[in-house]
């Protein structure tokens, strides 16, 4: 029996980043009521300093930012990606994908802080959403009949459904008993964003070393000129190192992984380093709890799939949610967890398991691996189908599409 002062909403949310604020208002648009807790305080979240990563959203999924209105709010402020090239190293044949002429772009790059600022605008305009934050969760609780979060100033919600947007750690999930798979790849993401002489051409470069990936991602020009995001993998143990090296060192050793290709270089960013690992949740249901983003999964960034893979459960959740609610179902029915179980687990395999394979081939050291990995390069650039599989994957367009990824409202 719940308590005359509890509220009641549709669903709760525990965690209110990118991708738990991106399914309220996905699930707002269809007009299920959330209330989104999360114990970080936005002023926090949204200062320059707190994160400095940048994120390419795949154009699948910028469908469904289109769709729900938070699109809109982002015209202007990000940059395309009008092609991807990827080289084993500074070796002169590169696999380039190229869209189709008209096709549109296979991506576009924003900085987290402006995405997140951008939700954080759009939440505070919704309909049926209610924001908490900061707010801890002291008391979490399923059962048959519903799921309750208590707060710490002492109010209590309940839901038919409770989802976990917690991040990689999620508390919710390790209640749940769900177990998960996972490893460290003892490897640091160098972040960082640099200015440059040479225009970029909205071309985004993959080059892989053995000692890890150097990712080069189109940012758009600033007062000063033109900028370029990079995600630079290196050993863990050369992280500290990395983060310290003065300005000019830093630059160099950039300069020479880029092999010259936009000119001088200009510091245009604070660095940071971030752990490289995975994991995997062996199921993403439970009584009245589904699981989305990295709550679970988490991938390398190898192939810039690890947010998308998130939003793509956004996507999914938001229509199996909405569709339930339409002809009338508790909206934590054990039926509906499964189909969004079911609708996910294939594709979240898949990405996970590849980016590990590439991952671990690419980071292979000496002559037979490298020449191993041209020719795969090679065989890819000259067949135009798997060509254009491996675009369809870059833009999340593979498999089942939910239809908000399709640009379709639910």
């Amino acid at each position: 029996m719940l308590s005359a002062d509890t509220h009641r909403t549709d669903v709760i949310i525990l965690g209110g980043g990118l991708v738990g604020l991106t399914l309220a208002l996905a699930l707002d648009a269809g007009g299920i009521a959330c209330v989104v807790i999360d114990p970080v305080d936005p002023a926090a979240t949204l200062a320059r300093g707190f994160d400095g990563r940048a994120s390419a959203i795949a154009s699948a999924s910028h469908n469904m930012l289109d769709t729900i209105g938070v699109g809109a709010r982002l015209a202007g402020k990000g940059c395309a990606i009008r092609s991807i090239h990827v080289s084993d190293g500074l070796a002169p044949r590169a696999l380039v994908f190229d869209p189709a002429e008209g096709s549109g772009p296979l991506g576009r790059m924003y900085e987290n802080r402006l995405l997140r600022a951008t939700l954080h605008e759009a939440a505070r305009d919704a309909a049926n959403l209610t924001l908490l934050a900061p707010a801890t969760p002291i008391a979490v609780e399923r059962d048959a009949m519903s799921a309750r979060v208590t707060i710490a100033d002492g109010r209590r919600f309940a839901a038919p459904l409770l989802i976990a947007a917690e991040g990689r750690n999620s508390p919710t999930r390790a209640a749940a008993g769900i177990s998960i798979a996972r490893w460290s790849y003892d490897h640091s993401a160098i972040i960082a964003t640099l200015g440059h002489e040479r225009p970029h051409g909205e071309i985004a470069y993959e080059i892989f070393y053995p000692s890890g990936p150097f990712a080069l991602l189109p940012m758009p020009d600033d007062d000063v000129g033109h900028r370029s995001a990079i995600v630079w993998t290196v050993a863990a143990a050369h992280g500290p190192a990395m983060i310290g090296l003065p300005d000019r060192a830093f630059l160099a050793e950039a300069e020479k992984r880029m092999g010259g290709m936009l000119g001088a270089l200009r510091s245009a960013s604070p660095r940071s380093a971030y752990p490289l690992g995975f994991h995997h949740a062996a199921r993403i249901t439970d009584q009245r709890l589904a699981l989305v983003g990295d709550a679970a999964h988490g991938i390398h960034p190898i192939a810039g799939q690890g947010l998308n893979l998130g939003l793509r459960d956004v996507a999914t959740l938001a229509e199996v949610v909405i569709e339930g609610a339409r002809l009338g179902m508790d909206l934590g029915d054990a039926q509906l967890l499964a189909r969004y179980q079911r609708w996910r687990a294939f594709d979240n395999f898949l990405v996970a398991a590849t980016t590990d394979t590439l991952t671990r081939l690419f980071g292979m050291p000496g002559r037979g691996p490298r020449a191993i990995r041209r020719f795969g390069l090679d065989v890819v650039s000259r067949i135009a189908p798997l060509q254009r599989r491996f675009m369809a994957e870059a833009r999340g367009e593979t498999g089942k599409l939910p239809r908000l990824l399709q640009g379709v409202e639910i």
